[in-house]
């Protein structure tokens, strides 16, 4: 049983493998298990109970991983204590982390192995109790079943997922085959058919009328139903196409419904953003190299929406022109903050089901090189693809292309210091529509309320949608886009970045900021050969607001975790503002919605998106965020004081009984019965058991004689005999002489009994008492006392009522 349930973990365990480039990490499981099914297997051989049986594996195992993984984490102190809570823990998050940010398959750094590792010892852990030690092997199923479904849903259309199934099916149905076997093992040999002129058609064991046919054993069957069964659960999906998307399928395969032929095509990307948010198959559209050296700043922009007419936004009709070979200094750009900007070079491959007609690029661009028909948008400096002929439209599908872009990095100094914008962008960019309900102007003043510069402004309609004002981000809200929607989102305060990037725009432009909307891609993730992934759940808006020497610069008004909030908008960078968190780039772009808190130290919004900086992290008792938090450290302290204490628990109560009974303290001394009993336990705990038929003379004679004592040992347990004998038979009213030696005789008697014996009886002894069954005994006398008390009270109750 212990070998089969150790197979059928680390068959299950082969499922994890497409998580990681590397499966060198399961002969290391392997290893573990081995180690750990054989410590349970030799707690159970004592025996121990079954907590202890399973306090032993567990102790083990963690000190195996620890021993492992000793030396991979940044230390971050010395001693055994820091090296078990700090750097062991500190190592486990930054598996975490490494979890986060690469993509599938990932490389196998040592975090990651340490999750994979302690993932599967625990699932072993468990299968080991269910199946071996409480001998249910059907309930082992279920933590099998958890760690295979964790695997599929991580390793969706990476392939192979039918052996792996195979494999964890298999694995499971052995492990039962082997309970079978070990039930009826324990009534005999296994039985099989019987002589066929015996039984009779109808008993299911004889070979029908002709009486040639051979009986089938239970087990020979169970084991022919499994096979069939583990062949249907493979044939029937591949069989039945509506199956196809089940446990062994791949959600990849699906081809979207979003555009005609497989393809996503939009000519306005909003109309497909909420559905890509909320699509199930997050496929990659676009891959990509970059240099930049801030890959969190690396949004892929495929177009501005510059016009508001009260029922959309939309991108006004402007004229292109041909790609120049070197697109023009970027609007409102001083020389200035060019100078501190760097130009990165990003190598971008489209899928071939992605078929959008605006060109995806970093902004601003200063170079874009990419073959097939394109146009240039001068004022959204956009790439339109060119019309091929009727209906027929130059488009993204496919294509490879390499951008020249300008990494910014203005300062919240220059931007709170810029001089008023260009009229004619003051005039373009700020228009509204007639139907705009006032509460957005309102809005808008009352949470800039005592700003005195646009950039003030900007970054408090920032935080208010992002930090402060309640906002939940929901994929799920109506994506109206309309002015009456700015008003209800306002007033319902939930919705996804469409909704946010709106209304702030809309807002930014009651208050005179010039203003638009951006459309396009977050960062995406990074995988482990140093591209990035971009899939359709990393779609985004933002909002552009216009700056005079800085140009059109992007905020972040959407709570959504993985989201870069731009350095130059964080609110703790200017001197005269008050101070907020700070946010960390990231380049997960794909997460669930966060809820706002209002909690006034770090809300927890603020912590997925890792903006709760220094002063958050100094007023939650830390000195720098690299320590280890104190709650962690007591934490992590009083588990391993329980793991390490747990076998050391018989002891204790082994030396708080001997104490108690040799009077310890006690101003009269020891009670010589007690006294004898403690002898008598002594010796029981290294293999000589009681025999309560003897004499106390004759009992001290045979403790001395199989405990091989002799002189001043052998007459010390005589003496104690002699006690007894005169506690228990002394004439009536006879006085019992003062025997003030008593618990020293009795101490040199053990003394001499654990010398006596080989080291591995003394460690049984101390570690493991054979006496200690007294606590047993005395809890199965004091519940059969309950059961006796409780049962005549009933005979009491009733008694009336039957009357």
């Amino acid at each position: 049983m212990t070998l089969f349930g150790m197979l059928a973990t680390l068959l299950t365990a082969w499922s994890l493998a497409p998580l990681v480039e590397s499966s060198g990490w399961l002969l290391q499981a392997a290893a573990l298990l081995g180690v750990q099914g054989a410590v349970g297997a030799g707690a159970r051989r004592v025996p121990l109970a079954r907590a202890l049986t399973v306090a032993a594996q567990l102790l083990v195992s963690l000190l195996l991983l620890a021993l492992l993984f000793a030396g991979k984490a940044e230390p971050t102190g010395s001693g055994p204590l820091s090296f078990l809570v700090g750097d062991f823990a500190g190592l486990f998050q930054q598996g975490v982390r490494d979890v986060g940010e690469f993509a599938i398959p990932a490389p196998l750094t040592d975090g990651i192995r340490l999750l994979l590792l302690a993932g599967v010892l625990l699932i072993g852990l468990l299968v080991d109790f269910l199946a071996v030690t409480m001998r249910t092997a059907a309930a082992a199923g279920l933590p099998l079943l958890a760690l295979y479904s964790v695997a599929a849903g991580l390793s969706a259309g990476q392939g192979g997922a039918w052996f792996a199934f195979l494999l964890a099916g298999a694995g499971y149905l052995l492990l039962l085959l082997s309970e079978g076997r070990d039930r009826l093992a324990q009534w005999g040999r296994v039985f099989g058919a019987a002589p066929s002129g015996r039984v009779s058609a109808a008993s299911g064991y004889g070979g029908g009328s002709g009486g040639g046919g051979r009986a089938l054993a239970p087990v020979r069957t169970g084991r022919r139903i499994g096979a069939v069964a583990l062949g249907l659960a493979l044939a029937v999906p591949a069989v039945l196409p509506a199956l196809g998307g089940g446990m062994l399928g791949t959600p990849g395969d699906d081809t979207a419904k979003a555009g005609g032929g497989g393809t996503i095509s939009a000519v306005n990307p909003l109309v497909s953003l909420q559905s890509s948010l909320n699509a199930q198959d997050n496929r990659v559209v676009l891959k990509y190299r970059t240099d930049s050296p801030q890959l969190g700043e690396q949004y892929l922009r495929i177009l501005a929406l510059d016009e508001f007419n009260g029922v959309k936004w939309e991108a006004s009709g402007r004229p292109l022109t041909d790609v120049p070979e070197r697109l023009p200094t970027p609007s409102g750009l001083s020389e200035r903050v060019r100078e501190s900007a760097t130009e990165v070079r990003t190598t971008v491959s489209a899928a071939e089901t992605y078929a959008q007609r605006y060109l995806p690029m970093p902004y601003p661009a200063t170079q874009v090189d990419i073959g097939g028909k394109w146009r240039y948008e001068p004022a959204g400096r956009t790439l339109v693809g060119d019309q091929l002929g009727k209906d027929r439209f130059q488009n993204v599908q496919g294509a490879q292309y390499t951008v020249r872009s300008l990494l910014l990095r203005p300062t919240a100094e220059q931007l709170q210091a810029a001089p008023g914008p260009n009229p004619f962008v003051q005039a373009e960019y700020t228009k509204l529509p007639d139907n705009l309900p006032p509460v957005v102007a309102e809005t808008a003043r009352q949470v800039t309320q005592g700003s005195k510069d646009d950039y003030t402004r900007a970054v408090k309609l920032q935080d208010f949608f992002a930090v402060n004002g309640g906002f939940r981000y929901d994929t799920k809200v109506s994506s109206g886009t309309g002015s009456q929607a700015i008003a209800r989102f306002l007033n319902d305060k939930e919705g996804f970045c469409v909704h946010f990037a709106f209304s702030m725009a809309a807002m930014s432009r009651t208050l005179g900021i010039p203003a638009r909307v951006a459309v396009g891609f977050t960062p995406g993730e990074k995988q482990s050969d140093g591209s990035v992934n971009v899939s359709m759940r990393d779609a985004h808006a933002w909002p552009e607001l216009y700056f005079e020497g800085v140009g059109w610069t992007r905020f972040e008004p959407t709570p959504r975790s993985g989201i870069s909030i731009p350095e130059y908008s964080r609110t703790d960078t200017p001197a005269p503002q008050p101070s907020a968190p700070s946010a960390l780039p990231s380049q997960a772009a794909s997460a669930p919605a966060v809820t706002p808190s209002q909690n006034d130290a770090c809300p927890p919004e603020l912590k997925k998106l890792g903006e709760c900086g220094a002063a958050a992290a100094q007023q939650g008792g830390r000195a720098g965020s690299d320590g280890v938090p104190v709650g962690a450290v007591l934490g992590w302290s009083a588990g391993a004081l329980a793991l390490l204490g747990l076998p050391l628990l018989p002891l204790l109560w082994r030396r708080r009984v001997r104490s108690r009974r040799l009077g310890v303290g006690r101003a009269g001394g020891p009670d010589v019965l007690e006294a004898w009993r403690e002898l008598g336990d002594s010796a029981w705990d290294v293999g000589i058991e009681p025999d309560e038929a003897l004499s106390p003379r004759r009992a001290a004679g045979r403790v001395v004689t199989l405990g091989r004592l002799d002189g001043e040992a052998a007459q010390a347990v005589h003496r104690v005999a002699g006690a007894v004998e005169r506690a228990l038979y002394a004439p009536p009213g006879a006085e019992a002489a003062p025997y003030g030696a008593l618990a020293s005789d009795v101490l040199l008697g053990r003394a001499a009994l654990l010398a006596a014996m080989p080291r591995r009886v003394r460690l049984r002894a101390l570690l493991l008492p054979r006496s200690a069954a007294r606590v047993s005994w005395a809890v199965s006398a004091r519940l059969a006392a309950l059961s006796a008390r409780a049962a005549s009270l009933t005979s009491r109750v009733r008694l009336p009522l039957r009357r």
